[in-house]
């Protein structure tokens, strides 16, 4: 067992989702890889707290909790969360912060990418539903008034605004120097919304190695157990790399 300190995995979930989406996924981590779920406004316990819909709001509710890191940390969202992640990422950046040792993102376009759902915010409850139905996540049968329609539906709909304005956001120029943190971006083999073809142009996001892998499952692999296998490996690089950095070399003559 290493000595090294454990590098935290800190999670973002997909639009209407909250801390339940990483449940059980400490055993697939694996040693040394503790999963930190954070929860946005509007949901579980943080549920009578306004929802956040904009990039400031969310900054503001986040930025905090990263500004003096124990040590390498990774970053992972999945779909509305991988936008959530590169968001925080890249403002941490900018302001001079500790940035992750790792983006991982999951599930979600690049954010010059058209996206379906998120681009569908403003869409009637008909036209959700129909498209949560197409790729398995939908309610089935609603009428006005019903559960989904009162409770579900509203958060979806914020979080899918948050999503749109999070990608309009993120084609601003960078500042504070290129953005090179790592990324991973993982797809689904059979997800409709975020195939691996164009997950794979999450590289234009960053001037920093970029690594991606394609894993079973539709467009929520995140309920299988090969993802926390794999950020765990990825966590555990980072942790080997923390503990044995690279020796730096110096120019001259020799």
């Amino acid at each position: 067992m290493s000595d090294a300190p454990p590098v935290p995995l800190h999670c973002f979930a997909h639009a209407g989702a909250g801390t339940s989406a990483f449940h059980g996924w400490s055993a697939g981590l694996g040693e040394g890889v503790p999963p930190v779920p954070h929860l946005l406004p509007g949901r579980e316990r943080r549920r009578r707290e306004p929802r956040v819909t904009g990039r400031e709001a969310l900054l503001s509710d986040l930025l905090d909790h990263f500004r003096t890191p124990a040590g390498p940390y990774v970053l992972y969202g999945h779909s509305l969360g991988a936008l959530v992640a590169y968001t925080l990422a890249r403002a941490l950046h900018e302001a001079g912060l500790p940035a992750p040792a790792l983006l991982a993102v999951g599930a979600c376009p690049p954010p010059d990418a058209a996206s379906a759902l998120s681009d569908a915010c403003g869409a009637s409850a008909e036209r959700l539903r129909d498209m949560l139905d197409a790729v398995g996540a939908g309610p089935g049968d609603t009428v006005p008034g019903d559960l989904w329609r009162r409770m579900v539906l509203p958060v979806l709909r914020d979080d899918l605004t948050l999503a749109n304005a999070l990608r309009h956001a993120a084609r601003r120029p960078v500042t504070g120097g290129p953005f090179q943190v790592p990324v991973l971006a993982v797809a689904g083999a059979d997800d409709p919304l975020a195939p691996p073809a164009v997950v794979a142009d999450w590289h234009r996001w960053t001037a920093g190695p970029v690594i991606t892998r394609t894993l079973p499952g539709d467009h929520f692999f995140v309920r299988e157990h090969s993802l926390p296998r794999l950020l765990g490996r990825a966590c555990r690089v980072v942790r080997r790399l923390a503990a044995h950095p690279a020796p730096t070399t110096t120019g001259g003559p020799t």
